[in-house]
């Protein structure tokens, strides 16, 4: 099983989610298009992408000019059909690639806050027979439209679309259960200048203690979370090579 993932930012890597794919026979290819790194032409000799989260806004095309790239590429996986799994930026390029808007939200999410499985998600492959609530690590200050014929599959109080599952193997995802306890502390305590520069001295100050407590609290649930997902992820690509290779 090939897998392409697509790391965005150094600083955000495929974490617990690519450790749990190598564990199970996955080979995964790792690609910075922002630093250097050539993406490659097509979905050729991949089974699956996985497109990871960053700083950058999916519509900042003049800084970042292989974003549009990114979008070429996820619609070739999905035009033939292999899985795809956005985290964050990632769900928010695979919404854009797809023809929905990616906007600034209201509210900046940073933490490990509650999101709630739909009606929909319950019955969807991945999410079904899940806790109808989870806690998991967010960070981030735009958010995604559905895209037309999308399904909602995780909604939240202050963000609605929190994950979509897009046609039968396209899974976008806002929150960040890719990481592992040792990521999510490194982000917490080594980049507290960004959340102090985006809500300011005091109120960043309250986050950072209040994201620590949630990382006690939910790190846990988080990364069986992230195990049953990529499980159910990993089944999914199987499957669709099983019947690509029928055709």
């Amino acid at each position: 099983m090939q897998i392409l993932v697509i790391q965005n930012d150094p600083t955000s890597p495929v974490s617990l989610l690519g450790e749990h794919l190598k564990a199970g026979g996955a080979r995964l290819t790792n690609v910075l298009p922002h630093h250097g790194e050539i993406l490659p032409e097509s979905p050729q000799g991949f089974d699956a992408a996985i497109v990871l989260g960053g700083a950058q806004h999916a519509h900042n095309d003049q800084d970042f000019p292989n974003l549009p790239r990114v979008c070429d590429l996820i619609n070739a996986f999905h035009d033939e059909g292999k899985p795809l799994l956005g985290l964050c930026l990632g769900g928010q390029l695979m919404a854009r690639a797809f023809g929905a808007r990616v906007r600034v939200n209201e509210v900046f999410e940073y933490g490990y806050l509650p999101i709630d499985i739909t009606a929909e998600g319950q019955d969807d492959p991945l999410l079904g027979r899940l806790e109808p609530r989870q806690h998991i690590m967010q960070w981030h200050e735009d958010t995604f439209a559905l895209p037309e014929g999308a399904v909602r599959l995780m909604t939240g109080t202050t963000t609605a679309n929190q994950a979509f599952r897009y046609g039968d193997a396209a899974y976008g995802f806002q929150c960040h259960f890719e990481i592992s306890l040792e990521q999510a502390q490194h982000w917490i305590e080594n980049f507290n200048h960004v959340i102090h520069g985006k809500l300011g001295p005091e109120e960043g100050a309250r986050a950072i203690d209040r994201a620590r407590g949630e990382l006690q609290r939910h790190g846990q649930d988080a990364m069986a979370f992230c195990r049953t997902i990529g499980s159910r992820w990993a089944d999914l690509i199987h499957s669709k090579r099983r019947i690509a290779r029928a055709v």
